[in-house]
């Protein structure tokens, strides 16, 4: 495979991103579901709360309709898998189309969520096909660059849950391990002085989640 242009580069990353945002929040919102329906109605504000979104739901009901479903929506499931879905059609030539596939079923899987009485089978089977394609574009696809630029957004997205989420240090750190590891492999542009801080901020017993998360989102140039 040719250089693999900048503007594709980034997609790539995105895809990455996007997918593991959709296969992160999903798994969150599972557990939340039976809690939200037969302990705490409010629990969602909570679930806004830890992940840094806005809590724009009229209640329960409608955070279970809109956050799952509702393309115009954001912060929603449906919008970020629309999003990967987006630029996985325009990567089709670099991912090839068996993994495009697998988001393409994804897509399907959140439509029949939407009208379906057991919502949850359905974001299982997502689930299933998420982790489909990360299997599979990691076993057809050979150049090893545009792998690492997915890994890339998958690793940097999956920090950034973590350290939202509050998550222990062995958790945060294997991830910014990943993370340098794949940064090694791709063109990216970014800040190694904010790696190294990152890494001294580990070093703490007390984590400094607020100045993590700046460093995660100031490290692309």
């Amino acid at each position: 495979m040719g250089t693999i242009s900048l503007e594709n580069t980034d997609r790539l990353f995105w895809l990455g991103r996007y997918s593991e945002r959709v296969y992160t929040t999903i798994k969150l919102f599972i557990i939340s579901y039976d809690n939200m329906i037969d302990q705490d109605k409010n629990s969602y504000i909570d679930f806004c709360s830890s992940l840094d979104i806005p809590n724009i739901y009229n209640d329960c009901e409608d955070f279970r309709a809109r956050y799952c479903f509702d393309i115009y929506d954001p912060n929603s499931i449906c919008s970020n898998l629309y999003r990967a879905y987006d630029n996985a059609v325009i990567l089709r030539e670099e991912i090839g189309s068996e993994s495009l596939a697998y988001i393409q079923m994804a897509i399907y899987e959140i439509i029949k969520a939407r009208e379906s009485d057991t919502p949850l089978i359905e974001l299982q089977h997502l689930l299933d096909h998420i982790l489909a394609f990360w299997g599979t574009y990691d076993d057809i696809i050979e150049d090893e660059a545009v792998r690492s630029f997915i890994k890339a957004g998958n690793r940097t997205e999956r920090l950034d849950l973590y350290i939202r989420l509050k998550a222990d240090k062995p958790h945060i750190e294997r991830e910014l391990n990943r993370l340098k590891g794949r940064l090694k492999k791709t063109t990216l542009s970014y800040n190694p002085a904010y790696i190294e801080a990152f890494e001294e901020l580990l070093k703490s017993d007390d984590l400094d989640y607020k100045r993590m998360l700046f460093l995660i989102e100031s490290l692309y140039c």
